[in-house]
């Protein structure tokens, strides 16, 4: 099994997702040993906003004019190891009700029309079929169905609908939220996912 880990948040040690997605890959990895666990770090390794001409390469519509090699091929790279993986851990934080720039960043590089979608005359084709997403989700407050600010939820149901969009069906969330209002809240909140990614089954 190939699984891709990508973090974006920029708290380092101490942030809530990270250790989130580090715990779901741990119980992953647990449950099918020989895994190949492939890392991307965005926050402490910037890939930086897609240009236009690095857009303009994904499509093949234009000469990488404005690209150096070695983004051309670290772009490569990064779309290659999306498709190639059959896990996707992602964690995701919420900043200011919706994600990382450093994460939006990356999701520019993995969805690429002809690659990981397509345009039809039926409307529009995922192509990352058969994969499995599991978002590592933090938030500072309550946004989850039901709650008072759950319209300003730009974040999990950004990913949703972006992994679903490429032809994702299995998109899971493990999510600690109201990790502001108490200390208490926080350690209740952690708990709570952990324990619920103590839970996953084993990928096939």
């Amino acid at each position: 099994m190939k699984l891709l880990h990508v973090d974006a948040s920029i708290l380092g040690d101490q942030s809530a997702s990270r250790r989130l997605s580090d715990a779901i890959v741990r119980r992953l990895t647990g449950l099918n040993p020989g895994t190949d666990v492939i890392r991307y770090d965005p926050a402490a390794e910037p890939i930086g906003h897609l240009t236009g001409p690095e857009l303009l390469a994904q499509r093949g519509s234009a000469p990488e004019d404005g690209v150096s090699k070695e983004t051309a091929a670290r772009n490569a790279k990064t779309l290659e190891d999306f498709i190639d993986a059959d896990v996707i851990v992602v964690g995701a934080p919420m900043y200011n009700f919706s994600l990382p720039s450093q994460l939006r960043a990356w999701l520019d590089r993995v969805a690429v029309a002809g690659k990981t979608f397509r345009y039809t005359a039926n409307g529009v084709e995922g192509l990352a079929q058969g994969k499995r997403v599991i978002i590592a989700s933090s938030r500072g407050n309550f946004y989850r169905e039901g709650q008072p600010a759950a319209a300003f939820d730009h974040q999990e149901t950004y990913l949703k609908g972006f992994f679903t969009f490429l032809g994702v069906s299995d998109v899971t969330a493990i999510r600690a939220e109201g990790l502001g209002i108490s200390p208490e809240r926080r350690t209740a909140a952690m708990a709570a996912a952990s324990a619920e990614i103590e839970g996953l089954v084993a990928s096939h």
